[in-house]
């Protein structure tokens, strides 16, 4: 959108102005007000992880390339999401005051929404099926808690978060188990990632191993394509180009051989299933073999102890990183979860490989920004006065510059992602033909 779109050729050095230049903070305030300088130091965060990706591909012989807003906000620009407060920029989720503090719930699939009446009576509120769901939910979020929310929205599968008052210590953003004997370093170039993913975090992962010189393939079930394919096609596309299409059906006894085989065969697995999911079909880590040095990736929203499903925003507010003042607060970017975790885990799995491998790397979309909350906030503590905003541009009260807000970036245009099952054939016939 005009001058104000155009991007420095070099990286700014002031906080303010990389997050001014970003994207998210276009992203981040109410909708009637000016944009949000507040979380500007999460983007320190950002930068960290970037210089692990790059120094472990670096010792894996691999580079890869990130542009930090393109990565955080890309989706954002090709969607044309502006900043919408307490309503998150892609509409499916909401901020809620409660009897004790905030909620944030995401009615992202048609189940959600016709969950509603259903968690409001177990909140303890009156249903009226009739009623409009996203009034049905504020009114009865007043005369309850947070916490009795989230346990209500649990039950039904809905996603969901309390915004914590008091933020506990940060976790790492990603952790390692061992799971099977190491290798020797291995490279990233030409090793096969075999993606269980969807929707961004996890397709994020393996499209930053790919830009490595990784060879992705990604695997759907009939029953359960990836719902982002139902999404913006430029995103889509962007998330998935150069990525083979596999289409296997683990209900069936070849289907389950093929995917099997095909686990076995992999240099890094990623996987985003709640843990019982794929322990129902015998394929969980833990009860499959590992030959040496095999990575597996795993994305929960709260654990792979935990059964409760999550989004990127709501996945954001559990973890405390959102915009606004403690009493008034806003959602963060667009998701921002969703691609902190998604290069957070890509940090897992190269780090991983340079030790050798043999480990299951766990990422926690709700601990990743739970760590990206707590470097903004070291960033800006307590009584740090805050840049001032004036129409598009922004006072930085440290450097005594003024800095334009930049909307979010356009994707840089890639070849279409391949249709479902696209190379299937292919795939497994070299998975047959070499057992």
């Amino acid at each position: 959108m005009g001058p104000d779109r155009e991007r420095p050729s070099r990286a700014p050095s002031c906080t303010l102005d990389r997050w001014a230049r970003s994207g998210l903070m276009a992203l981040t305030g109410p909708p009637d007000g000016p944009p949000d300088p507040g979380p500007a130091g999460l983007l320190g965060f950002v930068t960290d992880l970037i210089t692990r990706l790059q120094d472990a591909g670096d010792r894996l012989g691999a580079r890869v390339d990130v542009d930090p807003a393109v990565l955080l906000a890309g989706r954002a620009g090709a969607l044309g999401l502006r900043r919408r407060g307490r309503t998150s920029a892609g509409g499916a989720s909401r901020l809620l005051p409660t009897a004790d503090g905030w909620w944030a719930v995401s009615l992202a699939r048609p189940w959600d929404t016709e969950s509603v009446p259903a968690l409001v009576a177990l909140a303890g509120g009156r249903a009226d099926g009739a009623a409009d769901p996203q009034q049905l939910l504020a009114t009865a979020a007043l005369g309850t808690t947070a916490a009795r929310l989230v346990d209500a929205a649990t039950l039904l599968g809905v996603p969901s978060a309390a915004l914590p008052a008091d933020p506990p210590p940060p976790p790492a953003p990603e952790r390692a188990r061992p799971l099977g004997a190491p290798s020797a370093r291995g490279q990233l170039a030409g090793a096969l990632v075999v993606d269980l993913s969807s929707m961004w975090a996890g397709p994020l992962c393996a499209r930053l191993l790919a830009d490595g010189g990784a060879r992705v393939v990604k695997v759907e079930f009939p029953q359960r394509l990836d719902g982002a394919r139902r999404g913006p096609a430029p995103f889509y596309d962007w998330l998935h180009t150069g990525t083979a299409s596999v289409l296997l059906d683990p209900a069936t006894a070849p289907g389950h051989a093929d995917l099997r085989h095909l686990l076995a065969a992999a240099d890094v697995v990623l996987e985003a299933s709640r843990p019982r999911a794929l322990a129902q079909l015998g394929l969980s880590p833990d009860q499959l073999a590992h030959r040496d040095g095999q990575v597996w990736v795993s994305l929960t929203g709260h654990g792979r102890a935990s059964d409760r499903v999550a989004f990127g925003d709501d996945a954001a507010v559990a973890g405390g990183l959102v915009g606004g003042r403690s009493a008034d607060p806003v959602f963060c970017g667009d998701a921002i979860a969703d691609p902190l975790t998604g290069l957070a885990a890509a940090v897992g799995a190269l780090e991983s490989l340079t030790r050798g491998g043999g480990q299951l790397v766990e990422v926690v979309m709700r601990d990743v920004a739970a760590a990206a909350a707590a470097a903004a906030a070291a960033a800006a503590p307590a009584g740090t006065p805050a840049g001032e905003v004036t129409g598009r541009r922004v006072s930085c009260p440290a450097c005594g510059t003024r800095h334009p807000v930049l909307d979010p970036p356009a994707l840089p245009p890639v070849p279409p992602a391949p249709p479902p099952g696209a190379h299937t054939r292919a795939v497994v016939g070299s998975l047959r033909a070499g057992r």
